[in-house]
């Protein structure tokens, strides 16, 4: 896998379930922060893009959980980025610091509705090429 992104985060208390472990949903959140901060990187702002009238939405979302964290663990969120026709499909995975032991493995399914319509989006086009083969 060609990671393109890479951002460490580590687990809080309150993400947590009663069992001691990380709860499922938050690993949605995990990856959602990944996203933005790897679009942060890129000088891609969704708030720039809402204003004039883009909006990246998750089409299709797949998580395997692997092994789970615990409050205190230290982790890497990992991306990779390609473009399938109008799509931007993100393969984002987490491992547990510092054993890098798989945690997470998804692919998120994006795409643009620029002004309302489903539509390629040249703005992530420009901002992404260098990613796509």
């Amino acid at each position: 896998m060609s990671y393109v992104f890479d951002l460490t985060l580590k687990v809080r208390d309150y993400e947590c379930d009663l069992q001691g472990i990380v709860n499922n949903a938050n690993y949605q959140h995990y990856i959602e922060h990944t996203r933005h901060e790897f679009l942060r990187s890129q000088g891609v702002s969704f708030a720039d893009l809402h204003e004039r009238g883009i909006d990246a939405v998750v089409a299709r979302l797949q998580m395997a959980f692997k092994t789970p964290l615990r409050s205190g663990d230290e982790f890497v969120s990992r991306l990779a980025l390609r473009k399938e026709g109008i799509k931007y499909v993100f393969v984002q995975d987490i491992f547990r610091l510092p054993d890098m032991k798989p945690v997470l493995r998804s692919t998120v399914e994006t795409v643009c509705l620029v002004k309302g319509r489903l539509a390629d989006c040249e703005e992530l086009n420009t901002a992404f090429h260098q990613f796509f083969s």
